[in-house]
Parts: structure tokens; sequence; C-alpha cells
């Protein structure tokens, strides 16, 4: 071997080791790091606790405060700038970055004061909140699907996105809901029961709201239901459809048998003219996945639109119901007034109430003297 290649040979082994030192140095300062930030995280859990269970806040120092779901350090940080509880929010997220804070905390409601500090206060908001009273909501009769989400998002009591993944993808285990097309746009229109509930609040809460409907909707609509349902040669899914029909025709409870009588009357004409319901309701709810709202007045143009809903064009039921009909219009479905009746109209007086006739030129004649009636109102 030469003095070059031997001088050479001499140089790469200084290299190697100096490469193997430098690895082994990074390597101990890599594993020192993890065990300092393993023992860091241990220390600062056993201190949260500690700081939890020392903080005492006395009764005229007291601020309640609500942090919603979701929230990150940020948004905590303006609701407390907000209840003057701390002054700097750039402080609250710097010292919460570092001491491990962040994503750490819970939604609900929690006392603080400004007279604590800040790693207390991040304490008190890494614990357990208040709990929970429960809140009471009530969902009208005649909500449809896309209302009651509304309202229930509105109260803060769900996510809309979730509540929807809930309805359509969940396995809900209720008899009731078995022959439901999988196809519906709103699996559970109409079956989310009308009542005054209590809920909780806490996190995951959408399927227990919604299994709280289904409930209540099976506590109406018994095995007896299902019975008379078949005797009439219906499925528990048309009941349901006429019923929530009737539940935004109807504005007088006596009045609810009566036009469940005239839907059936159609139903069963062999007219199949008659057989088309022509139902302002079923134009609403067409108008109002359409556009969010209710509309005032229908025209002739809206019984035109093109869609299965459509009782003006399209014959029998529509493919489901339109809203959640109360327990009065499902006993009307059920249990239809005995008439010859083959249309109703509005009086337009103020009462609610509909002018019934048995002929189409007995009621052209109820119709005009319902204009009449509204013109000189």
């Amino acid at each position: 071997m030469s003095e070059d290649a031997s001088e050479k040979d001499g140089r790469y082994s200084v290299r190697n080791k100096i490469f193997l030192r430098l690895s082994v140095f990074v390597l101990i300062v890599l594993l020192t790091a993890a065990s300092c930030m393993f023992s860091y995280k241990y220390v600062m859990k056993n201190v949260i606790r500690n700081e939890q269970a020392a903080i005492s806040i006395l009764p005229e120092d007291e601020v309640h405060i609500s942090i919603p779901r979701g929230s990150g350090t940020g948004h905590i940080a303006d609701i407390l700038k907000e209840n003057k509880i701390i002054s700097s929010t750039g402080m609250f997220k710097l010292i919460s970055k570092i001491n491990g804070f962040d994503g750490a905390y819970r939604s609900g409601e929690h006392i603080v004061s400004p007279k604590l500090g800040y790693v207390e206060i991040m304490a008190v908001l890494t614990g357990d909140p208040l709990p929970d009273p429960g809140m009471k909501v009530t969902i009208p009769e005649g909500y449809n699907y896309k209302q009651l989400v509304k309202l229930l998002s509105e109260k803060g009591l769900i996510d809309e996105n979730e509540f929807a993944r809930v309805v359509h993808s969940e396995e809900l285990g209720f008899d009731f809901l078995k022959d439901i097309p999988k196809d519906r746009e709103h699996r559970l229109e109409g079956y989310l029961f009308p009542e005054t509930y209590e809920f909780e609040a806490k996190d995951g809460r959408e399927k227990e709201i919604i299994n709280k409907m289904l409930e209540q909707f099976g506590k109406v609509f018994t095995a007896k239901q299902r019975d008379r349902a078949k005797e009439l040669g219906m499925s528990t899914d048309e009941i349901i459809t006429l019923a929530s029909i009737i539940e935004r025709e109807a504005r007088v409870s006596g009045e609810r048998a009566r036009i469940s009588g005239v839907f059936y009357n159609r139903l069963k004409s062999k007219d199949k003219t008659l057989r088309r319901l022509q139902s302002c309701a079923t134009i609403q709810y067409i108008l109002y996945s359409q556009t969010g709202k209710i509309k005032d007045v229908i025209l002739n143009e809206d019984t035109e639109i093109d869609s299965p809903y459509n009782t003006y064009i399209h014959e029998g039921l529509p493919p489901g119901p339109i809203c959640s009909p109360g327990e009065e219009s499902i006993m009307a479905a059920l249990y239809p007034e005995d008439h010859s009746y083959m249309f109703f109209v509005a009086k337009e007086d103020g009462s609610g109430e509909h002018f019934f006739s048995k002929t189409y030129n007995e009621h052209l004649s109820a119709q005009a003297k319902a204009q009449r009636t509204l013109k000189s109102r």
C-alpha cells in the first residue's frame, strides 16, 4: 500500500469515529429530550390535579363561563377576555401551549375568577364542568326534519353534521323504521316525535336525542296502532305520511278526522283526478326543502313543480312524511271520519276552520265565499 493510500485510510477512520460519536451524542440528546418530555407531562398531570384540588374561589368572586363544544385555546382566551377574567389573550395562549394545556379543555360551564392565575384558570377549565341541569326543548307538532334540526342546533344541543350522520348511518334498532326506503332524503322525517324533552348537555348526545324522540314515537304508535293500520290496508309509513299531511292542513283539532276522511275518499276514488290529493301542505314542503322558508301564498306555478311530493301532479300519497305529526293527527289518520266529502278549503275568517264539499261545483262556491271573506277582512 502506498503512503498516500495509508494516509487516506487514516482520514476516513477519523471521520467515521467522529460520525459515530456525533450519532451517539444526537441519540443521547433525543432520548434525554423524550424522557424529559414524558417526565414533564407526568409531572404536569399531577400538578394539574393538585391545582384543581387546591383552587378555592370565594362566592363573591365567582364568574360562570360556558365553553362551547369544539372550542380551541384562542376561542377560550377570547371568552375569558370578554368576561374580564384575563387581561391578555396572547399570554394565555402562550402559557397554555408551553404548559401542554392545548387540546385538554373541557366544554361546558365552569366557575373561574379574575383573581386566579393563568395556570390555575387552565387547571379549572381542564377539569370536569359543572353538572348540567338539562335543557328543556319543545319540538312543535308539524315541524319538518330541517326545522327540527335547525331548532336543536340553535339551542346548542347538536352538531348538524353528526346528527345527519347518525340519522342516515347508525343502526337505530326500532321495528317501525325497517320499511323506510334507504334512499329517502331525510330518513327519519315524520318519526322524530314532537314533544317537550329534557336533554343533558354532553358530547355525543346526537344519538341519545334521536333515540329519545324515536322512543316517544314508539309509545304513541303502539302495536294496537300498527294492527289498525293493517286493517286499513296501510303500512306504518303510509299512515305517518297521511298523518303528516293532516297535521299541516288542519288548524282546528275537531277537523282532523274529517280532513282525514276527505283524503281517504280521494285515495279510494275511481277518478284519477280525485286521487291527486292536491294538498298545499305538500307544495309547502317542497318549497321549504328548496328555500328554507314557508311561503305565505301558494301560486299556480308552484303546483307545477316537478317533485314526487307534488300531490297536484302525482296520484296517491307522497313518497314519505312531510313533517312530524302529533298524536291527534296520527289518530285521525287511523280513524278517519266516515262521510262523502271530497274537497275542503279554508274559510279565511280567522277561525282556522274549513268548508267541506262533496262535489267540485260545491267546492268552487266554497272557494268564492272564502275569497269574499278574505277581501272583506
